[in-house]
């Protein structure tokens, strides 16, 4: 049995913010919590959004404490401007920071307690309060899974909440919110949106429609990756990417993850480094050990890739996989290895054991022992 997960509206192409906008006014809503960054507040990015809000009489507050890898105590600190404000529904403005923050934050909204309250899958009782999620990176998905990834300051793990109650009810991807990205965040979050399609495809939980998108997702990220790094005012590769990342997203919403994510989650949340970039490390490393179970799913993604597979074992095409995954990452600047982002040997164990425990190994292809995690975080080093 399959279970699919989407927001309701789904809204995308240049300008599509305006109609968004529009379509906010028709919901009712009065008060929006717009939960975003310090950058985007700067850059004057969240004024846009006020402004078209308030051209509809729709009033606004602003919580922009959300940190790289959003915290309990940033949810805390949005949940009390949201109460004090009396918002009637949160908007998040951003990349996947924002909008898991905003998640976790509508998220006690509606259900009480704590956002540590609902890690794992499925544990709360009600909807969230309203979220709309305004997408101004491609490669998360954030904007359209169920996905909510908050870290805790205290004992540096990062918790996974998969709950069908975090979907917001309208995602928004106007690729002209793109164009500020920087080139090293554009290729974190492309290679992000690659690991999703790719931990989706080789997932135990995948579909045939998951396997469709995920695909596809993979094909426009080859096509369209390396241009919009070079040349982020490209705006027809930015809508390309938007249209990659989000089908990426409706593959693993749906399928799950695997041993790249419940890895990189570790990282993210012991060393708070950027969650785009140890996917990216970790990726080949990964599927090289599920290579041993999967190789003809992984044939496949080196043809999607751009490979021509066809004389090939299935064991050759997986190593062509791996081989265009590295070449892509070293394309578009990726570091190569953990070390040089400061993993530390000493950790690996610690890393190992928080990994395995991560809801989004549970699907992975080839289940793994500890010493197995380690060693794959040796070889990504």
């Amino acid at each position: 049995m399959s279970t699919f997960f989407i927001p309701a509206v789904n809204m995308m192409g240049a300008d599509c913010l305006i109609e968004a906008a529009d379509t906010i006014v028709g919901h009712g809503f009065k008060k929006a919590l717009i939960v975003t960054d310090k950058v985007l507040n700067q850059i004057g990015m969240v004024k846009q959004v006020e402004e078209l809000l308030h051209a509809r009489h729709i009033e606004t507050v602003v919580y922009d404490g959300t940190q790289p890898n959003p915290t309990i105590k940033n949810v805390e600190a949005g949940l009390t401007l949201l109460k004090d404000n009396q918002c009637d529904f949160v908007i998040s403005l951003g990349g996947g920071s924002p909008h898991d923050c905003a998640k976790g934050i509508a998220l006690v909204a509606s259900n009480g307690g704590d956002i540590a309250d609902y890690e794992g899958v499925d544990v709360s009782k009600k909807p969230q309060m309203p979220l709309v999620a305004i997408n101004t990176t491609a490669g998360t998905a954030s904007e359209m899974t169920r996905f909510c990834i908050i870290t805790d300051e205290v004992t540096h793990i990062k918790m996974a909440i998969v709950d069908k109650n975090t979907t917001p009810i309208m995602s928004v991807n106007d690729p002209k919110l793109m164009l500020a990205m920087p080139a090293s965040l554009t290729a974190a979050t492309g290679m992000d949106a690659l690991t999703h399609a790719v931990e989706a495809y080789v997932s135990t939980a995948a579909t045939p429609v998951t396997d469709a998108v995920a695909i596809k997702a993979m094909e426009m990220i080859q096509s369209n990756l390396r241009e919009v790094v070079a040349n982020g005012e490209n705006l027809e590769a930015r809508e390309n990417m938007a249209y990659a990342q989000f089908m990426a997203g409706m593959a693993f919403n749906n399928a799950s993850l695997g041993y790249v994510h419940a890895m990189a989650h570790q990282l993210g949340g012991f060393y708070d480094l950027p969650h785009g970039v140890c996917n990216a490390v970790l990726l080949p490393h990964v599927q090289r050990y599920n290579a041993q179970v999967c190789p003809e799913r992984l044939r496949d993604v080196a043809k999607a890739l751009g490979a021509d597979v066809e004389n090939m074992t299935a064991e050759q095409g997986a190593e062509a996989a791996i081989e265009l995954i590295q070449q892509l990452s070293k394309d578009v600047n990726i570091p190569s290895g953990l070390r040089e982002l400061g993993a530390k040997e000493e950790d690996l164990a610690t890393l190992a054991t928080n990994a395995l425990k991560d809801a989004c190994g549970f699907t992975n292809p080839k289940q793994g022992t500890h010493e197995e995690i380690v060693e794959i975080f040796t070889q990504a080093m």
